[in-house]
């Protein structure tokens, strides 16, 4: 399923993946090996706090004689990662998808890949295009519209996108859909009003749609480094993130901060994003992503 990651991550392999696999040819694990892999930890992002979890728990697998060679430390690191990775394993469950994150993140692309996958799944699904204040937003989700065959809910250019996802929800109770899924504007961390906007629309949803499950997701770009990590920690303190979207994976830089967000904020991810094609979209697999993190 992952096997895109070698192929898109190269930065990460380089970063990453290549110097940390030196660590496992040694024939002694010692504490200098383990000050080795704790730079490279940080250096890939991985958070100081995450970093420092992950070393005292190798340290004391040393200590007892859990780890002494190089295999060892790749068997035990590995197991470090995915439990890292599996602190609360998404639920995919939802009737409804509110979608938000940055200007840039991925959220449109995003959707319309939802949208197909959901498709696949037999859901009959609804687009609302809650981005009115950029007319590019909306024209793109309506291009994933008709080339999916999903309709799309569309207000006016500047609308308040409540009274849009008050439209788009009457059409979803009228006509018999089973999956809406909603893009938002761009949110800056630092804009308050559009903060207190998405909880508005959120409240709007619940009321119109009482009983049906709603999961909000946070497109991060996933090679941002602790600028994600920055993003998730106030989207998630202004309305509850049900699951993380890693998008752009095959970009550059760095993207250890994954394990960071998961293991700080308990947000699982629920999908991998990459490319610009409908069927570019993964669930994620925490076994196999680190599998394929640390594998030749």
């Amino acid at each position: 399923m992952f096997g895109f990651i070698r192929k898109t991550l190269s930065s990460i392999y380089t970063q990453f993946t290549s110097k940390v696999r030196t660590l496992f040819t040694r024939s002694v694990v010692d504490q200098e090996t383990l000050h080795e892999l704790e730079k490279i930890l940080i250096s890939s992002d991985t958070g100081i706090s995450t970093t420092r979890t992950i070393i005292t728990n190798l340290k004391a697998q040393v200590a007892n004689g859990s780890i002494a060679q190089g295999s060892d430390l790749h068997k035990a690191l590995g197991e470090q990662l995915v439990a890292l990775l599996k602190v609360r394993p998404y639920d995919y469950t939802a009737d409804i998808y509110l979608l938000v994150g940055i200007n840039g993140s991925g959220k449109t692309t995003f959707a319309g890949k939802l949208g197909f996958w959901l498709k696949g799944q037999h859901k009959k699904v609804l687009f609302i295009a809650g981005d009115t204040f950029r007319a590019a937003a909306t024209e793109q989700l309506n291009s994933w519209g008709q080339k999916i065959g999903i309709p799309v809910v569309i207000g006016k250019e500047h609308q308040d996108p409540a009274s849009v996802v008050f439209a788009g929800c009457e059409q979803f109770k009228t006509g018999d859909y089973s999956a809406l899924i909603i893009d938002t504007a761009g949110r800056l961390q630092t804009k308050v009003n559009l903060m207190k906007e998405l909880e508005k629309i959120k409240r709007s949803i619940e009321k119109q749609l009482p009983g049906k499950k709603i999961a909000t997701l946070l497109t991060i770009d996933a090679m941002l480094g602790q600028n994600s990590f920055e993003q998730a920690k106030i989207f998630n303190e202004s309305t509850h993130v049900d699951g993380l979207i890693l998008t752009k994976m095959d970009g550059t830089g760095k993207g250890g901060i994954v394990f960071s967000i998961i293991q700080e904020l308990q947000i699982p991810v629920a999908f991998i994003s990459y490319g610009e094609q409908p069927e570019q979209l993964s669930l994620f697999n925490p076994e196999q992503y680190v599998t394929d993190l640390l594998s030749e």
